[in-house]
């Protein structure tokens, strides 16, 4: 069905950088989304979960959902920026429904849904 490719994803702390530098940031009470239009035509986007978050099982799950919300809704998105998306405390005990949620409602707050259905 939807696939997440290996060439979509940020690697490089110097991409990461970037985009915290210069992108703009979004945020509600679960995801904070940062936004960077790029030159080229190939969405990136990037995962992260702080270690405030708890141990390595509780960031990597968060890290779960948040790949997961984004690779079911990726077609609804524009295809030139850059993302990243960053998991806060209250998507710790949140379920994948209110984290899909909450990332489209951040993609709409960013303006990045593209208006093709």
């Amino acid at each position: 069905m939807y696939k997440l490719s290996k060439q979509g994803i940020l690697r490089k702390n110097n991409s990461f950088q970037a985009v915290y530098r210069s992108g703009k940031s979004f945020a509600n009470k679960s995801i904070v989304l940062y936004v960077l239009p790029n030159q080229g035509a190939k969405r990136k986007v990037g995962f992260a979960a702080g270690k405030r978050l708890g141990n390595a099982v509780i960031r990597n799950r968060v890290k779960r959902l948040l790949r997961e919300a984004y690779r079911l809704n990726q077609h609804l998105l524009t295809p030139d920026v850059d993302l990243i998306l960053v998991g806060r405390q209250a998507m710790v005990k949140s379920r994948y429904s209110a984290v899909a949620k909450a990332f489209l409602d951040l993609c709409g707050k960013a303006r990045i849904l593209s208006q093709v259905k």
